[in-house]
């Protein structure tokens, strides 16, 4: 996934869960907001409940790999925020991805 398409700022992140549009599953909890720039943005959290820097830093690859793959960043009308929960840790990739997906089709009504 591009730098243009992330979520970095600590404002940003305040922002979108300020609102307080999430939606859940067994795996993430998402939280979403019209986008305000041209294209839709992802930011994403891991606990640190879930593991090691190194843990971590893997389970938000593979995160941002699932959005690559299921957001068109062009025409969603959404932004993004994924937290992730700890049954991910349980859970194989297909399936988390299938929750994924799941929740952010539900963002868009």
């Amino acid at each position: 996934m591009k730098k243009l398409y992330r979520i970095k700022k600590n404002e940003e992140f305040a922002e979108i869960l300020g609102k307080k549009h999430s939606l859940a599953s067994a795996s993430f909890v998402v939280y979403h907001e019209k986008r305000k720039e041209a294209n839709a943005r992802v930011g994403i959290s891991v606990s640190k409940k879930l593991g090691d820097a190194v843990e971590r830093n893997l389970i938000k690859r593979q995160v941002r790999e699932m959005a690559r793959a299921l957001i068109d960043f062009e025409t969603y009308p959404k932004d993004l925020i994924i937290i992730v929960r700890k049954p991910y840790l349980e859970k194989a990739f297909s399936d988390n991805k299938n929750d994924l997906e799941i929740a952010i089709k539900k963002a868009i009504i």
